[in-house]
C-alpha cells in the first residue's frame, strides 16, 4: 500500500537538527526527500561523534544516522553557476523546499522563492529560522537556549533563585523548529491539492517558520496567564514547574523519582497508598515546607524499582527517573516500536536509532525503506534523472511548435 507522501517529492537544504527531523518525518511517510549538500563536508551533522565502524566515513556519525534515514544525497556547489542552475532544474520537479540560510541567503544567490516560484508555482517554501523571515532580529545568530531565553522559557524553568536550568532536549530547534515546518508543509500541501470538494489553489506559498515564534506558543499557558493579569509567575512558582509538593522530581534510595498528582484522586491515592492520609491537605504545599520535607522522606526510603511497582499497585501518576540508554531499554519503548534498527551497508552491522513517533493504522511510516545516504551518493543519478526530464520537456514543447529534433 502507498504511503501518504509517496508522490511527495522534498528539497532539503538544511543542515544540523531542525531540518534534519523536519524532512525524516516527512521521508517516513513516504516522501521522496533530496538532501542537497555542498561541495565540501556537506551536513555538518556528518561529523558529530560518536562514530560507528564502517567503511564510509560519511556515514559514520550517529547523530547523523538517526536523522538522514529515508534520503537520498546529492551534493551542489551553490555558489557557482552550474550548481545554482542545478538547484532551480531540481525545484522545478519539487513539491517542497526545505532550508535553514539566514533570511536572503538564497535570494542573494538567484535561487530564493521568487525565482523558484516562477519556474513552479506550486513549491512550497519552508526556510526554517532563528527569529524569521522579518522583525528586528532577522540577522541575529542564535541556538536553541537563545531562542528558549528570549519567549520567556529558560526563565520559568529550575527552582526558586537558583539558576535557570536548559533542557537537555532541544525544545526550539524540534518542538519549534521541526514540527511546526512539518505542519506547516502538510497544511500548504492541503490547500494547494485540495480534497473532495474543496479545489486546491493549486499553488504553493512560503512557509515561515521561526524557532523562536515555535517555543513561544510552547508557554501557551504561562503566557496566557501574563497576557491576562499582565504579571508572570517566576521560577519555581509554577505549578507545572516545580512550586507543588505534588508534582515534582524526588530524590529516592538509588536516584530520583518523579510524581505527577495533580488531581486530588491522584494525590489522594499515593497518600493513602504511603499511610499517610495526613498530607492529603497539604497537596500544593510550596517546597522547603514542613509537608515538603516528610514526603522527601517518604520517596527517600524506597528504590526506583520499589516505587514502580508502587505505581502499578496505586493509581497516583509516580514513575522513575530513567537515565536515556535505560529509557530506551524498556518494556515500553519495545511495545511501542520506538527504537528501530535500519541496515546500513556502509557501517560494520546495523544501526539502532529512535523511531518514527506518529503511529497510522493504515499507512504506518516505515522507517527502513532508504539506508541513510553517504555524501553525494546520489549526485550523479539525480541530475541524469533531471537532464532526461528537462530533454523530454524541451522535445515535447518543439513538438508542440511542429519543430523537428536537430
Amino acid at each position: 500500500m502507498p504511503q501518504p507522501l509517496t508522490d511527495i517529492r522534498v528539497l532539503d537544504l538544511t543542515r544540523l537538527l531542525p531540518g534534519g527531523f523536519c524532512s525524516q518525518l516527512l521521508a517516513d511517510f513516504g516522501a521522496d526527500v533530496i538532501k542537497v549538500e555542498d561541495t565540501g563536508a556537506g551536513d555538518y551533522m556528518r561529523l558529530a561523534p560518536p562514530y560507528y565502524d564502517g567503511r564510509e566515513a560519511s556515514v559514520r556519525s550517529a547523530p547523523f544516522l538517526a536523522l538522514n534515514r529515508n534520503k537520498r544525497s546529492i551534493q551542489l556547489d551553490l555558489k557557482s553557476p552550474d550548481g545554482r542552475e542545478a538547484l532551480r532544474r531540481l525545484a522545478e520537479t519539487a513539491d517542497v523546499l526545505i532550508e535553514s540560510f539566514r533570511p536572503g541567503v538564497l535570494e542573494r544567490l538567484g535561487v530564493g522563492y521568487d525565482v523558484l516560484a516562477e519556474l513552479n508555482p506550486r513549491l512550497v517554501y519552508c526556510p526554517i529560522t532563528g527569529y524569521g523571515r522579518s522583525g528586528p532580529n532577522v540577522e541575529r545568530s542564535g541556538h536553541d537556549i537563545n531562542y528558549l531565553a528570549l519567549t520567556g522559557l529558560l526563565a520559568v524553568t529550575g527552582d526558586g533563585e537558583a539558576a535557570p536550568v536548559s533542557s537537555a532536549g532541544q525544545i526550539a530547534d524540534l518542538g519549534g523548529g521541526a514540527l511546526m515546518a512539518a505542519i506547516g508543509i502538510l497544511a500548504a500541501l492541503r490547500e494547494r491539492d485540495g480534497a473532495p470538494g474543496a479545489p486546491g489553489s493549486g499553488l504553493g506559498q512560503v512557509v515561515d517558520v521561526s524557532m523562536f515564534d515555535g517555543a513561544l506558543s510552547w508557554l501557551a499557558l504561562p503566557a496566557a496567564e501574563a497576557l491576562c493579569t499582565g504579571r508572570s509567575q517566576r521560577r519555581g512558582e509554577l505549578m507545572l514547574g516545580g512550586s507543588a509538593l505534588c508534582y515534582r522530581p524526588y530524590r529516592c534510595a538509588d536516584g530520583f523519582v518523579s510524581i505527577g498528582a495533580i488531581e486530588p484522586k491522584f494525590w489522594s491515592a499515593f497518600c493513602h497508598g504511603v499511610g499517610r492520609s495526613d498530607l492529603i491537605a497539604r497537596q500544593f504545599d510550596p517546597p522547603g515546607s514542613d509537608a515538603h520535607r516528610v514526603v522527601e522522606e517518604i520517596f527517600a526510603e524506597r528504590t526506583r524499582a520499589e516505587w514502580a511497582a508502587f505505581a502499578g499497585e496505586h493509581d497516583c501518576c509516580v514513575e522513575p527517573v530513567l537515565e536515556v540508554d535505560e529509557a530506551l531499554e524498556t518494556e515500553l519503548v519495545a511495545e511501542r516500536e520506538m527504537v528501530v534498527t535500519l541496515d546500513q551497508p556502509q557501517i560494520d552491522g546495523t544501526v539502532r536509532v529512535v523511531g518514527p513517533p506518529i503511529k497510522l493504522s493504515r499507512t504506518p511510516a516505515q522507517a527502513n525503506r532508504r539506508p541513510a545516504p553517504a555524501l553525494g551518493e546520489h549526485t550523479a543519478e539525480i541530475l541524469a534523472a533531471t537532464a532526461r526530464r528537462s530533454g523530454e520537456e524541451a522535445s515535447a514543447a518543439n513538438h508542440e511548435r511542429g519543430l523537428s529534433p536537430a
